[in-house]
């Protein structure tokens, strides 16, 4: 199926009417002047910056993912989809499947409104399997009264692998807010698991400024009944969208059915926070028969915890994959352009590269890396080995197309004696504002050091991500610092002269808990247009940034390695390869 008919299918098949919205889907921007433009706008689709080899429709605005699932030799991938232009508006729940998580083939979508508990809007929620492989899905719908419900729906045809029909029953609502609880602040259901005879998943909410994990509990997954007490809940983290809730393995990287309890498991919690727009998780212990979650205490939660991606990264949503029994997670990776800009463009949004999720050896945090399926597209390759950077060089890899392209790389030094001292007036700084302070440009000890990506021939864009050492007052302990900076980016910026086409460039960043004895750093970054996604130390810290770079695009891109501290750096091995476009899943 070529873009024109797919684009066609969905505008055929998305005939709907929304009524009021008024924001209240998360807090996702209403522009009412934007969100319904013609459909036929599909045609007019900018492909500068478009992505080569991540997830995105060929046109439109895309949000959360949603319900990702493996049934029937298939994976299936739900994401929230406007139908009719590039901002937030007329959400559907779209529907892609795949035989290997890379190459998609788009579907009808799955749901929209159309039943009186979900005609003001059908928000994000989870996929669930039944016993007998029976996939249902729970999600929020906003009924007459602007209430979020939580809702339920299941496929017309059990034989169906690509699940084409799904119907909602009219015994919907599942689940209601009652009259303790904020209507509009209640929403995302959790994919459910099975624990002491009963079905069991969380709803996001807030009472006041603590975010809250709704648990509900059913014998026959029709009848819901709220539990006295949330799951989890904590103070000062406002409303809690998209949670998740899943076991890990206390031992390799072997992914659990989400039902999995008792010995030998950790489980994770992970919320969106609304307020901060990112996603946060502690690891901890489940107590089942009391259904309480308990972080480790060494962990903190909330603003000053734990996130999966320290970048543009967000609604993510994770499922057992039992084909090869491995846990996959989802995210979306937003734009960082104006809504006007995304008008232009015809399109916003792309998902992030799907990861593979597990407990680290020290049971400290997860690790992430990007499915091995991904390296199916890895062509033309290039490699370095045992070149020695010296303070202020830059070495140009050539021989990849560096606007898509895959790159790993071992970098090591032979002395921390030259690590910079971490400065005590830092002690309330975050990883991004350190990172704000000592960019690539600031000489430092050892690092910066790392990548120049979606660079132009003379620098005037590019995006670094590098590393950084730096010395604690006590001189026997370190802290590493990761970033990827999208400051030099674009020149867009000073090309307009209206506000509203300004681009959101941070310098976002994270610390890496990484152990010193080896001297050794890792770095993968997937370069793809208008995405930066890259991972620290074999996925303890990883970033993405989304940039628009006017120079540094296409076969005009570069890509250098490059040293700007006084400690000399070896690039011990670097491989990278030009990355090649999916197919569609039949091809």
């Amino acid at each position: 199926m070529d873009t024109a008919k797919w684009f066609l299918l969905l505008a055929c098949c998305c005939v709907f009417v929304i009524l009021n919205i008024n924001g209240v889907e998360a807090s996702h921007k209403v522009y009412p002047e934007f969100q319904s433009l013609d459909s036929l706008r599909a045609v007019e689709v900018k492909q500068v910056h478009r992505t080569g080899f991540h997830f995105q429709p060929p046109s439109h605005w895309i949000n959360d993912p949603n319900g990702p699932m493996y049934f029937g030799g298939l994976y299936h991938l739900f994401y929230q989809y406007n139908p009719k232009g590039a901002v937030w508006g007329n959400i559907v729940w779209a529907h892609s499947i795949s035989k290997d998580l890379i190459n998609w083939q788009a579907l009808e979508p799955a749901i929209y409104p159309s039943k009186p508990f979900d005609i003001n809007g059908c928000w994000s929620g989870s996929a669930t399997l039944l016993p007998g492989n029976k996939p249902v899905i729970l999600y929020t719908g906003l009924d007459p009264e602007k209430r979020e419900v939580q809702n339920y729906a299941v496929p017309a045809n059990l034989s169906d692998p690509y699940l084409l029909e799904w119907v909602k029953p009219d015994n919907n609502p599942l689940v209601v807010p009652d009259i303790t609880m904020n209507s509009s602040q209640f929403r995302d259901p959790t994919t459910a698991w099975w624990s002491n005879g009963h079905w069991k998943m969380l709803v996001g909410g807030k009472r006041k400024h603590r975010g809250m994990a709704h648990l509900y509990r059913s014998k026959d997954f029709v009848y819901w009944v709220k539990a006295q007490h949330p799951l989890y809940s904590a103070p000062k983290t406002g409303m809690w969208e998209c949670p998740d809730f899943y076991p890990v393995s206390l031992k390799g990287k072997v992914g659990l059915d989400t039902s999995k309890v008792g010995g030998g498991v950790k489980h994770v919690l992970k919320v969106s926070l609304d307020e901060a727009r990112y996603d946060y998780y502690t690891v901890g212990q489940y107590f089942p028969n009391q259904d309480r979650f308990v972080p480790d205490k060494e962990l903190v939660d909330g603003w000053a915890g734990l996130r999966y991606d320290y970048g543009n990264f967000y609604a993510s949503k994770t499922f057992f994959d039992p084909a090869k029994t491995r846990r996959i997670l989802w995210g979306w990776a937003n734009e960082s352009d104006a809504p006007a800009n995304d008008v232009k463009k015809g399109w916003a949004g792309v998902q992030a590269i799907p990861r593979t999720v597990w407990l680290s050896p020290d049971g400290k945090q997860l690790l992430q890396w990007p499915v091995e399926e991904l390296e199916t597209l890895r062509g033309q390759k290039v490699q370095m080995k045992n070149q020695n950077l010296k303070g202020g060089d830059h070495v140009e890899v050539k021989g990849i197309a560096a606007a898509q392209a895959d790159v790993e790389v071992v970098f090591s030094f032979t002395s921390l004696d030259k690590a910079e001292m971490f400065d005590l007036k830092w002690a309330n700084l975050d990883a991004q504002a350190i990172c704000g302070l000592k960019g690539s440009n600031v000489g430092g000890g050892i690092g910066p050091f790392g990548l120049l990506t979606l660079a132009s021939q003379n620098l005037e864009e590019y995006t670094p991500v590098f590393f950084r050492v730096f010395r604690t007052q006590d001189n026997n302990k370190h802290k590493v610092l990761l970033c990827s900076d999208a400051r030099s980016s674009s020149l867009q910026d000073q090309l307009s002269s209206s506000f509203q086409d300004k681009l959101y460039k941070p310098s976002f960043a994270g610390f890496v808990d990484i152990d010193l004895s080896e001297k050794k750093f890792s770095l993968r970054s997937l370069i793809d247009h208008s995405v930066v996604e890259s991972f620290g130390a074999g996925g303890k810290t990883c970033i993405t940034s989304r940039v628009y770079p006017i120079l540094a695009v296409d076969d005009k891109a570069h890509l250098y390695v490059f040293n700007n501290g006084t400690e000399a750096v070896t690039i011990e091995s670097l491989n990278a390869w030009t990355m090649n476009a999916p197919k569609l899943m039949n091809q």
